[in-house]
C-alpha cells in the first residue's frame, strides 16, 4: 500500500513538473487580469456607459477562469470545506480591529484633510458613473460588495492564486506574491478615489497587502475559506461606509 501512495505521489508530482509552465502561466494570467480590467473600465472608459457592461463581462471572466482551470484541466473535484471555529474567531477580531482602527483613522485625522480633499468629488463622480445615484443604490452596492463579492474575491485570491502557488512555491513566497497581486488591482481604485500623493496611495496600498497577507494564513490553517471571508466582509462594510460618508446625497 505504501508503494502504490508513493508512486501515485510520484506521478503527480511528475505531472506537476511536466506542466509547471502552463501552471505558472495561468498563474500570471489570473493575477493581472483584475488589474487590467481595473484599469480598463474604472479609467479609461469612467463614465461612458459602456462602463457597467465592461464591468460585468470582467468579473464572470475573472471568477470563472479559475473553476474552468481546476476542473477541465487540472480534473479536480471542487469542495467546500467546513468552517472552523478557531478560524471564524480570528477572522472577526482581525477585521473588528481593522476596521475599528481605521474608522478611528478616518474620524480622528484623514476626515476633512488635504488628503481626502478632493475624494468627496471623486467618489461621487465614480458612483453616479456607476448609476449609484441614491443612497438605497450605494448601499445595494455597498452590500453586493462587502457579500457575495467579497466571498468571490476569498475563492480567487486564497482558494486559487494562493492555493496554486502553494504547490510550487514555499508558502511564505505564496503569501507574499498572492497578497501583492491582490493589492495592485487596488492600486487604480484607492489612487483613483483619493488622487492624492502616492505615499498616501502607497500607505492605503500596503495596508490591503497586509489585509490579504493575513487571510491567507487564516485560509492555510483549515483550508476553509469562512474566516477569510467573514473578516474580508467586514472590512469591506467599513470601507462602503466611509465611501458613504464622504458621498454629499443633497
Amino acid at each position: 500500500m505504501r508503494e502504490v501512495v508513493m508512486n501515485t505521489r510520484a506521478r503527480d508530482d511528475q505531472d506537476l513538473e511536466t506542466s509547471r509552465g502552463w501552471h505558472v502561466s495561468i498563474l500570471a494570467l489570473v493575477m493581472l487580469l483584475p488589474t487590467a480590467s481595473t484599469w480598463l473600465y474604472f479609467v479609461l472608459l469612467a463614465g461612458r456607459p459602456s462602463m457597467q457592461a465592461v464591468y460585468l463581462g470582467s468579473k464572470v471572466l475573472q471568477f470563472g477562469l479559475p473553476v474552468a482551470w481546476v476542473v477541465c484541466v487540472q480534473k479536480r473535484r471542487l469542495r467546500i470545506g467546513r468552517p472552523d471555529f478557531g478560524d471564524l474567531l480570528r477572522g472577526v477580531l482581525f477585521g473588528v480591529v481593522a476596521v475599528g482602527v481605521g474608522l478611528a483613522a478616518y474620524y480622528g485625522y484623514f476626515q476633512g484633510s488635504a488628503y481626502l480633499e478632493r475624494a468627496p468629488a471623486l467618489i461621487q463622480a465614480k458612483t453616479q458613473g456607476m448609476g449609484l445615484t441614491r443612497p438605497a443604490l450605494y448601499v445595494a452596492f455597498a452590500l453586493f460588495v462587502s457579500i457575495p463579492h467579497a466571498l468571490l474575491e476569498e475563492y480567487y485570491w486564497r482558494w486559487f492564486v494562493f492555493g496554486q502557488w502553494c504547490r510550487v512555491l514555499p508558502v511564505w513566497v505564496a503569501v507574499a506574491i498572492s497578497s501583492l497581486a491582490f493589492m495592485a488591482h487596488h492600486v487604480i481604485v484607492v489612487h483613483e478615489f483619493l488622487q492624492t500623493s502616492w505615499w498616501v496611495t502607497a500607505f492605503f496600498s500596503c495596508c490591503i497587502a497586509f489585509g490579504g497577507a493575513v487571510w491567507a494564513v487564516i485560509y492555510r490553517r483549515s483550508g476553509s475559506l469562512y474566516g477569510a471571508w467573514l473578516s474580508h466582509l467586514i472590512l469591506d462594510c467599513g470601507i462602503m461606509w466611509i465611501g458613504f460618508d464622504l458621498i454629499s446625497w443633497s
